[in-house]
């Protein structure tokens, strides 16, 4: 079976978007790395790293030290499907991601996009 397109893109080739999806809403970068490194475990340095390394979503995801066990409180809507209900790990993972700076566009608090 073919893997999806978003699978073999480039992770540092989607970054920016994430950045300036939330800069357009008055957030910051270092909110958009917050994010991703509390859904994945990379630290701030290890981040950056995959970034240089151009790593496609697949590996980065593969790499992750370790996704966030309140990742299950994760819900809703994002691209059509309800994120929760995606049957493709990877793909469900990736949304997880898309939905949190999703959240962080529309203003929601840290707090509650951290699932504190």
């Amino acid at each position: 079976m073919k893997k999806h397109r978003i699978f073999t893109t480039s992770f540092a080739s989607v970054y920016p978007h994430y950045i300036t999806k939330a800069e357009k809403k008055s957030r910051t970068k270092a909110e958009v790395d917050t994010i991703i490194c509390w859904l994945t475990g990379y630290s701030d340095k290890a981040l950056q790293q995959q970034i240089e390394a151009r790593v496609d979503f697949e590996t980065f995801f593969e790499q992750a030290p370790e996704l966030n066990p309140n990742v299950c409180k994760i819900k809703g809507v994002i691209c059509g499907y309800r994120v929760e209900e995606i049957e493709d790990e990877l793909m469900r993972k990736i949304r997880y991601l898309d939905k949190l700076v999703d959240e962080l566009a529309r203003g929601k608090a840290m707090e509650k996009i951290l699932r504190e």
